[in-house]
């Protein structure tokens, strides 16, 4: 393992910034969050996308001595964060829902060790007897919880596993919490203080403003037509959004049949067929990439200059998530979202289907044993591979309902559940370096492949480390498959602990099986978020169909009231066209769509109905919209709204 420096070499927050991350200065906000750290306050980090989130807990941690706890409930993240910190000779580990026994132990026992300066844990981690047992021997001085809004019900991605976290605070007095998100609203952020027992509240935040973003939304048809424009218009790389798998795959034959490179990236693909996507589009080969929201975190590409989203995005914490990882650089880059009736009928409908009944779910659960072969009081803390489409077959499910089925019962605290996600093959020696030199001696078909895994990868006697069989398979000149079966040898002869690449789809049971009849689903993991989801449905529609700036309306969503008009988005170049000013448009815009909602009025009859406003701006308003084609005459000559029959 490669030694860490020791915090009083450098003494500054700033040396430490230079030393590990070789930046000169810190981003807004973050040095007045790490003071607040090191001051020993709880704190609470709003940051948008793309903000340095990560630096704001990993420096002060570095500047203390004892190790930082960091929860987090996206795995792919932890793991990126957990490379990155190695990389830059810092000890760290991730335990997931998904490690082994061994692997949980060892690297536990590495934490109490003080051999770790930060150890990552997934939230259903904390109720694991082996990590409470643990818990008190190990020296935390920092206690980071990552993607915060997780622990709020009101978040979008409430995990109950968060609650865990008030619990362990018990157990570390003194020791200052940092939580940190990109997406909260006002009754989000109150809420997360409030669950984490935070001494007094203490929030630091950066404006959710985007400068450099411009945001647009077009309603169409033709979406694929759509993005061929907007890709056409715009430099650089960009990132196409789909809501499903299948319509990802056929946005890139789309465009590709259009002369414009493009790879297409979800969960359901292999490993190596995910990793090679990245990396073309990382490299600039594939101008653009079309995928799910699996993709994107911990991606940090920073000269992104488009992002589009080719369907509606369920709630707008999510889009702007998503938007954001456009324009890293500071550089000009644009947001857009499409779409047309279609999507808000689907929007509402989509509640429905995330919010499957309990009945259902009960039958879910029921088949899933079944199909798991897991017997009643068994396979707590067991991890089982799993083919969604292929459990829904043989038990006649419906997909989509059961998949949130699935979700729910993961949020009830009863399984954990992985997509699929690029987690390398990870390697430890587990005897000494006196009996492996034995085993060399003894066994001469292992002593090359021993020698050539303590060649090609540092740190296997202290730690678990990512290896790539097929690099060890080159230097070995053999097939890799062979490389696996002998480590697969050694593991089952207790040498080495050797957990092979697996990105399938993997089901995990956090409590023993119950009978269904005992699985029980709180309000805040059902009603009270099919509630919170539906509103956040309503505000997705807002955003889409309201005509003020984009980047207001946003901004307004998160708390940040009275911000002005960006004067960029489509919004505010469509109000800039007609001469009035946003707010004199939006209130004349409303009053007159109502109006003609309930009846047909002549032109000359608009300030009689809306003494409100002057009569010359009504006339004015209504020939511009005359012109657009979103209102029409008829045969007496009364207004009335395109689209509504007579």
């Amino acid at each position: 393992m490669v030694e860490n420096k020791s915090p009083q070499a450098l003494a500054t927050p700033a040396d430490i910034l230079k030393t590990y991350w070789h930046f000169d200065a810190f981003r807004p906000k973050q040095e007045e969050i790490i003071s607040a750290v090191l001051d020993g306050q709880d704190t609470l980090a709003l940051l948008p996308t793309g903000g340095g989130k990560s630096i704001c807990f990993q420096v002060p941690a570095l500047c203390m001595e004892g190790l930082c706890l960091v929860v987090s409930p996206l795995i792919a993240l932890m793991l990126d964060q957990v490379e990155n910190l190695k990389r830059k000779g810092i000890a760290a580990a991730a335990v997931t829902s998904f490690a082994s026994l061994r692997e949980t132990d060892r690297l536990l026992e590495m934490a109490v060790q003080g051999q770790l300066k930060f150890l990552y844990l997934s939230p259903e981690r904390l109720r694991n007897e082996m990590f409470k047992l643990r818990l008190p021997k190990m020296k935390v001085t920092l206690l980071a919880v990552d993607e915060a809004h997780c622990i709020s019900q009101w978040g979008y991605d409430f995990r109950p596993a968060y609650l865990q976290v008030a619990d362990i605070r018990k157990s570390l007095p003194g020791v200052p919490v940092i939580a940190l998100t990109a997406t909260a609203t006002p009754a989000v952020v109150k809420d997360i203080q409030e669950k984490l027992d935070f001494v007094r509240p203490h929030v630091i935040s950066s404006s959710f403003r985007r400068e450099n973003l411009v945001y647009a939304v077009a309603k169409t048809d033709d979406k694929f037509g759509k993005i061929l424009s907007i890709v056409n218009k715009s430099q650089g790389s960009g990132i196409v959004y789909g809501g499903t798998r299948q319509r990802t795959k056929e946005v890139a034959q789309y465009l590709r049949n259009r002369g414009i490179t493009a790879a297409f990236y979800h969960a359901g693909l292999s490993q190596h067929d995910r990793m090679k996507a990245q990396e073309r589009w990382l490299r600039g080969e594939d101008r653009i990439i079309c995928a799910t929201n699996a993709f994107g975190m911990g991606i940090d590409k920073p000269d992104v200059r488009l992002v589009v989203h080719a369907d509606v995005t369920a709630s707008l914490e999510s889009y702007f998530q998503e938007a954001g990882r456009a324009g890293r650089d500071g550089q000009t880059a644009a947001a857009v979202m499409l779409y047309n009736e279609q999507d808000i009928i689907q929007l509402s409908r989509r509640i429905e289907q995330h919010f499957p009944p309990p009945d259902y779910m009960r039958k879910v659960y029921r088949s899933l044993g079944a199909y798991l072969q897991v017997a009643l009081g068994a396979g707590e803390g067991t991890t089982y591979p799993f083919s969604l489409n292929d459990f829904c077959a043989r038990y006649s499910l419906e997909s989509v309902p059961t998949f949130h089925a699935i979700g729910i019962l993961e949020r009830a605290g009863y399984l954990a559940f992985s997509e699929g996600f690029m987690q390398p093959s990870r390697l430890s020696i587990i005897v000494t370096r006196t009996a492996l030199y034995d085993i060399q001696v003894r066994y001469p078909n292992l002593d090359r492949i021993i020698k050539l895994l303590l060649r090609l990868y540092g740190g296997l006697f202290e730690t678990y480390v990512n290896i790539r069989e097929d690099e060890v398979a080159r230097a070995a000149q053999v097939d890799e498959k062979e490389v696996i079966h002998q480590l697969q040898l050694m593991h089952k002869q207790g040498i080495v602990d050797y957990a092979q690449r697996n990105d399938a789809p993997q089901i995990s049971y956090m409590v023993p099986r119950l009978s269904e009849d005992r699985l029980r689903f709180p309000d805040d993991i059902y009603q009270e978020r099919k509630t919170a989801e539906t509103e956040r449905a309503q505000a997705v529609i807002h955003y889409l169909q309201d005509n003020q700036c984009r980047s207001r309306l946003l901004l307004s969503y998160f708390g940040e009231r009275n911000s002005d008009a960006c004067g960029r988005c489509d919004a505010c170049r469509e109000n800039r066209a007609h001469g009035f000013s946003m707010d004199e448009y939006t209130r004349m815009n409303h009053a007159m769509t109502d109006l003609l909602l309930k009846e047909r009025v002549r032109l000359d009859q608009l300030g009689e109905r809306l003494p409100e406003f002057p009569l010359d701006k009504l006339h004015e308003l209504a020939s511009w919209k005359l012109d657009r084609g979103e209102l029409t005459l008829n045969d007496r000559l009364e207004l009335q709204l395109s689209g509504l029959d007579e």
